[in-house]
């Protein structure tokens, strides 16, 4: 496609054909995605981004929906658009999880402020992570105020999660038992809010009371706001049922404040710019990845493979002369 303009043009009026268009392309890392995000950007910044992650099974979807729904349907406020990114394989929004769960969802579906996406996980938790965090960009161009991204909290997923969310909701349910204090300390880390969802359980009041008990113990989080002076955030615990929407104008209001703080605190310009040094730090590999492999012959590729496999040179030597003979160094005279 020799010009992206006429599809940038439709997203930014919040053509939601187009948008679908181009969050495929942003997915797949086509040349058409990677022309739109650039023609896109200059749009961007002003959504705020909630990471929604716990393990299967703490209700994430079904709170994610309550938000939507929420947010759509305030009781003393203007409705915002909502976009949805699914990054757990067992989401209902991915076509994972009970058929219950499914047509619950399938509510959303029909509202022209809500737009949902799955995205594929295609086995590569970094990749996927990138793409999450372009197909944010997108939504974001397209209007969308509030972009709710769930996933799996699962090792690499967490710090991903940290780093693409303004806002970042650790989900937890009530009879975790011990399981309680495995709770690694890296989540204590991310998380901006803690959630017990399901909390018509009996034993909902004691998980609350232990999350608070460890967040009490936990080490002051280092952030601008600390290093400055400011009153820093501290984590609250709520309760929620999110299957009958108990908790969640109280969850609405915890993610309000927070973003509130990040702006009066300078924590979100911090945590802003560390996100886009990232990205800009990714897409530097990506085009001197590019460059070396187009100037690398397939010849010399498959003598270095060699080389290695016969351990006549280890990958580090092999990869070091590879980079020398495409890019040698440039002597001034």
């Amino acid at each position: 496609m020799n010009d992206i303009t006429p599809w940038a043009q439709r997203i930014l009026r919040g053509d939601r054909r187009a948008l679908a268009r181009g969050l495929s392309w942003v997915e797949n890392h086509t040349p058409e995605g990677r022309a739109l995000l650039r023609a896109l950007f200059p749009h961007t910044g002003r959504a705020h981004r909630v990471g929604i992650t716990g393990p299967p099974g703490v209700g994430k979807s079904t709170l994610v929906y309550a938000l939507a729904r929420a947010y759509r349907q305030p009781s003393d406020a203007t409705p915002r658009k909502v976009g949805v990114l699914a990054v757990d394989p067992s989401s209902p929004f991915t076509g994972g999880a009970l058929l219950g769960d499914r047509i619950r969802m399938q509510g959303l579906a029909g509202d022209p402020g809500v737009f949902i996406r799955s995205m594929a996980s295609r086995g590569a938790v970094g990749g996927l992570a990138r793409a999450t965090a372009q197909a944010a960009q997108v939504l974001d161009a397209a209007g969308y105020d509030i972009i709710l991204i769930e996933t799996v909290g699962a090792g690499q997923a967490e710090v991903d999660i940290a780093q693409l969310a303004h806002t970042v909701i650790v989900v937890q349910a009530p009879g975790l038992g011990d399981d309680i204090q495995a709770i690694k300390a890296g989540i204590l880390e991310i998380a901006d809010i803690f959630v017990v969802n399901k909390a018509d359980r009996p034993d909902a009041a004691v998980t609350r009371r232990a999350l608070e008990e460890m967040l009490r113990l936990a080490p002051a989080r280092e952030n601008a706001a600390t290093t400055s002076g400011a009153e820093a955030w501290v984590p609250p615990v709520l309760l929620t049922i999110a299957t009958s929407g108990e908790g969640i104008p109280e969850l609405v209001q915890a993610i309000d404040a927070h973003r509130a703080y990040l702006k009066r605190s300078g924590e979100g310009q911090r945590r802003d710019a560390a996100r886009l040094r990232a990205e800009l730090e990714a897409w530097v590999r990506e085009h001197l990845w590019e460059t070396w492999r187009a100037r690398t012959r397939s010849e010399a590729w498959d003598a270095a493979l060699a080389a290695v496999l016969a351990r006549d040179q280890s990958p580090d030597e092999a990869a070091a002369e590879l980079v020398r003979r495409a890019c040698p160094p440039h002597h001034q005279a």
